[in-house]
């Protein structure tokens, strides 16, 4: 299992999309992305900012996707 590090926002949702993650709504900067199984989660979309490890962590978790499926 590759470590985690932080990973900007655009990429993380790219990688979601192309997973089978549907984005929902949004509100303000925080997108709701939810799959056709069931699965949900939301990302933060700051422009120029990073997801930090510990958030990176949970949505994968939410997702049950692993860190190769990201990087």
């Amino acid at each position: 299992m590759k470590k985690l590090k932080p990973v900007k926002s655009s990429q993380l949702i790219r990688q979601l999309k192309k997973a089978g993650f549907k984005k929902i709504r949004q509100k303000g900067s925080h997108i709701f992305f939810r799959h056709d199984d069931g699965r949900t989660t939301v990302v933060p979309h700051h422009k120029g900012e990073e997801i930090s490890k510990g958030l990176l962590h949970k949505i994968l978790s939410d997702t049950e996707l692993t860190p190769s499926d990201i990087f």
